[in-house]
């Protein structure tokens, strides 16, 4: 098994995907912490952590590729170990790779120094969007009614 990449293990834990990427990274807590299973016959295993550890850290810092690697490491070597929990790990990280690309990522770059005004960047909406600033073309609440008023008073 090839290791899972700390690309994905970043989005997973993160959050990306919305429900489907908690789903999985949920599916991949649970999967940790079943217990070793190994084939009769196959000698002692070496200490080696479970990945409960580098997960939990993860998911503290979703975005430490250090983090991310350390895990990778762990379940690989997991992997290679435990004939079952390799599978479910090639399993987990096929659906993983889906939402993340069913996803994709979004990459913003604002540069020139020309630029005045607020941005906002983000990657999936679910609803709406709304924004409460005036129009840069309509002239501040207080300006309007100056604007109305043809100086004509009355006096």
């Amino acid at each position: 098994m090839d290791a899972i990449s700390a690309a994905l293990l970043t989005s997973m834990a993160g959050g990306l995907g919305g429900e489907a990427g908690r789903q999985a990274w949920a599916s991949l807590c649970l999967m940790v912490r079943r217990p070793f299973t190994r084939p009769e016959g196959s000698g002692p295993v070496r200490s080696i952590s479970s990945g409960e550890r580098e997960l939990a850290d993860l998911a503290h810092a979703p975005q430490d590729v250090g983090l991310a690697q350390a895990l990778s490491t762990v379940l690989a070597a997991r992997a290679g170990l435990d004939p079952g929990f390799r599978e479910a790990l090639d399993h987990w990280a096929q659906q993983a790779e889906r939402i993340r690309l069913e996803v994709g990522e979004v990459h913003s770059e604002i540069s020139g120094g020309h630029f005045h005004g607020p941005v906002v960047q983000v990657g999936a909406v679910t609803g709406g969007l709304t924004f409460a600033a005036p129009s840069p073309l309509s002239p501040p609440p207080e300006r309007r009614a100056e604007a109305c008023d043809d100086g004509a008073d009355g006096n």
